[in-house]
Order: structure tokens, then sequence, then C-alpha cells
């Protein structure tokens, strides 16, 4: 099953957070903090914001609608939910 979001969405694999600290201690799922950044796999046709699949965007904490595609979970954020996208160090002016 494809999906393709409509309007001004785009369709986010989230990064998750590791689920050990730098000291080595495990946090337990309650107490991760949702995820804030992912990778771009679909735009809603006539966005035109510089965002292009593929891409990794950071977006608000509890932004998006959670969805279950084939065992995998993903997000469909809002464009005005979006924040930052990242960039080549040479590429920002």
């Amino acid at each position: 099953m494809n999906v393709q979001p409509l309007n001004d969405f785009i369709l986010v694999q989230p990064v998750e957070a590791d689920d050990k600290t730098a000291s080595g201690l495990y946090v337990p799922d309650v107490a991760r903090e949702a995820p804030v950044e992912g990778t771009v796999l679909a735009v809603a046709a006539g966005v035109d914001n510089g965002v292009v699949v593929g891409d990794r965007v950071v977006f608000k904490r509890f932004a998006g609608e959670e969805l279950h595609v084939n065992g995998d979970t993903l997000k469909l954020v809002a464009v005005a939910d979006l924040l930052a996208r990242y960039v080549e160090a040479d590429a920002i002016d």
C-alpha cells in the first residue's frame, strides 16, 4: 500500500530517539520524547516550499498524525508544522 499526502501535508518516516543515554542507562518507553525529526517519503501535489522526497526535516514535537503502513510507523505532518530541513554546510547562504 502506498500513501500519497493531500492538501498541504508531507509523509515523514520519523527518526526514533536512542533507547540509551550517553552514560549507558536505558530509557523506558514512557520517558522517551516524541520524535521531532524524520525523512520525507512523499509530498502532496502542489506543495512548493523547497521540501522534496529524501530531505531530513525537523517538525514540531507533537505535530502530525501517526499512521501504521506495512509495519512502519509514519507521520502525516502539515507543511506549516515544519521548522527546518537539513542542508549541506556549503549550501547555506
